[in-house]
């Protein structure tokens, strides 16, 4: 049996890779997994105050119960996610490694100017209230503890060193869009990942979440190409958001 585990991102949630969970075990026979990280699990309240180290050990621990059952194991991870399972990649034996959006840099200085130049001019028109941008942007301020946001940032210096141990297949997927994580991050990971096996997927019209932005179909079904060698045309079943 294959074993598939998708890890969502900072201060989200499973649904950041739904609509790939959903794809994959109405097309599969997979056991797919996606768990949702310590303190994440907040409702309408704020993140709970937790230690990089407990999103860490989620993530082996997810692994580890994939392991007993599964004879094959492949690990997708989105954002924070992605760099949790280049982890769980270079450490362990995995058959193959898909990394959405996957945070080695993060923030993307020119997009967030862009992003700020767009809330800007929604502000003097007194449409600010309506920009979905701004109000993402908001709730993640309010929902998230400063010392939520040092925890995720050591968590990236601490696991960013283990992408040059990395040799499994790997898909890697940007949008070029992205305000949070930049384009550089995805080129970054596949100039030092060492495996023989690797591509790299530029989505032109992408932003961060790139499992639910305008390229999803584009997304779903590279990832699933990619996972079981199957070309584009021979995927069935909707992909939805």
């Amino acid at each position: 049996m294959i074993g598939c585990l998708c890890l969502h991102g900072f201060t989200g949630s499973p649904y950041e890779v739904e609509p790939l969970v959903t794809f994959l075990k109405a097309n599969t026979d997979w056991l797919v997994v996606s768990p949702t990280f310590p303190g994440h699990d907040i409702g309408n309240g704020r993140m709970e105050r937790v230690t990089y180290q407990e999103w860490i050990q989620t993530a082996e621990m997810e692994l580890r119960a994939l392991q007993r059952k599964c004879d094959k194991i492949y690990v997708v991870g989105f954002s924070m996610g992605g760099i949790i399972a280049g982890y769980l990649a270079a450490s362990n034996k995995i058959d193959r490694l898909v990394l959405l959006s996957a945070a080695a840099h993060y923030v993307s200085v020119s997009r967030l100017v862009q992003d700020i130049k767009s809330m800007v001019q929604d502000l003097f028109k007194g449409n600010l209230k309506e920009n979905g941008m701004f109000q993402r942007y908001l709730q993640k301020f309010k929902d998230t503890p400063l010392s939520m946001t040092f925890q995720f940032r050591s968590l990236i210096r601490s696991l960013r060193p283990y992408l040059k141990k990395i040799t499994t297949p790997t898909l890697i997927i940007q949008g070029e869009c992205d305000g949070v994580v930049p384009k550089k991050s995805a080129q970054y990971i596949y100039n030092t990942i060492r495996s023989k096996n690797k591509e790299i997927i530029l989505l032109p019209k992408s932003k961060h979440i790139v499992c639910h932005d305008v390229e999803q179909e584009d997304v779903i079904r590279h990832v699933y190409r990619f996972l079981t060698d199957t070309e584009t045309d021979e995927v069935k079943g909707e992909v939805t958001s």
